[in-house]
């Protein structure tokens, strides 16, 4: 095992073997605070402070219940960090590696209470990590050679966390937040009176307020494809990006019908960028990747992600036994 010693007051991203994506406001360090103080209330872990000698010392275990794609190792010791520096981390994994059922990936070392305080804490961020790094990397290969990228759909404080786990799990960030890509969604371009309408408006707006940013741009029919070639082709603009939303057309067999969505890709012809979205499952991405798209989005990397099943047990030994009794190890 690789020994980390959580001992300096930040950890640097530079150590990562993944480094999260950059958000210009999230405060990583705020959120584990929280994390921490909504389990510990105002008195603290009651059951640790009745049963567990305050100075003992003990070591306590990782352990895969099901194979996945590890994920939230670096949290995981800036949580230990948090509640108490003298904690010492060892891994045999890195966050992107693969575990299987029943592996000891990895071992923390110090005072028995505040290993107990930080278990649940880090548990629930690495469970929900990894079941969505295990989703993307699955995604990610049968989708190749398209790109996979995940959305907006995000637990509401977990963005930056949500997408982090995307990276490790081999996927590409889409935009982070309404502030770092234009994005002209479906009601955008209602409002504005229509899709070239919309595109106009933004090329003004980036003009006007000297901004340089990626443009996507939602389409529907391949009527609104040719209207965006059509304004692109008579105007300079910003846009970098086509989304061609609800081409792909689920079929009563299961199977999906991606006609419409190669059709558009070859008018657009390899002038833009272009995004697959809505109706993207593990079962149809294979296909989908196969029409030429550059990228595929799928709002079910995070929003109804299965989190990978991963305990911290002191007695491994009883944990192995009743794992195996219960077909969890």
């Amino acid at each position: 095992m690789s020994a980390t010693e959580v001992t300096s007051s930040r950890i640097s991203y530079e150590s990562f073997a993944i480094k999260p994506p950059e958000h210009p406001t999230y405060d990583l360090k705020g959120i584990i605070k929280l994390a921490l103080e909504e389990d510990a209330g105002d008195r603290g872990d009651v059951t640790c402070l009745a049963t567990i000698p305050f100075d003992m010392e003990v070591e306590a275990y990782f352990l895969a219940k099901e194979d996945g794609i590890i994920a939230g190792i670096a949290l995981a010791e800036m949580i230990f960090h948090e509640v108490d520096p003298s904690l010492k981390v060892e891994w045999s994994k890195n966050d992107g590696d693969f575990v299987h059922k029943g592996l000891q990936f990895g071992r923390v070392h110090g005072r028995a209470h505040n290993i107990v305080v930080a278990e649940r804490v880090v548990l629930n961020f690495m469970q929900r990590m990894s079941g969505t790094a295990t989703l993307t990397k699955a995604m990610a290969n049968a989708a190749y050679p398209a790109y996979m990228l995940e959305t907006r759909k995000t637990a509401p404080g977990l963005r930056l966390v949500d997408k982090w786990a995307v990276l490790i799990g081999g996927g590409r960030n889409h935009r982070m937040g309404l502030f770092d890509m234009v994005m002209i969604k479906d009601n955008h371009i209602s409002a504005a009176g229509g899709v070239a309408d919309a595109l106009k408006a933004v090329d003004l707006y980036l003009e006007q307020n000297n901004l340089q940013m990626e443009v996507e741009v939602e389409t529907r029919t391949l009527e609104e494809v040719e209207e965006v070639l059509h304004y692109s082709s008579q105007t300079k603009t910003s846009l970098t990006r086509i989304m061609l939303d609800n081409m792909v057309v689920p079929l009563p067999n299961g199977d999906v019908d991606i006609s419409m969505l190669k059709e558009a890709v070859q008018l657009i012809n390899g002038r833009y960028e272009t995004e697959a979205s809505s109706n993207v499952t593990l079962d149809t991405v294979h296909k989908i990747g196969q029409s030429g798209v550059t990228y595929i989005s799928s709002g079910s990397l995070t929003h109804s992600v299965k989190a990978l099943d991963i305990s911290l047990k002191i007695d491994t030994e009883l944990a192995l036994k009743v794992g195996r009794r219960t077909g969890r190890a």
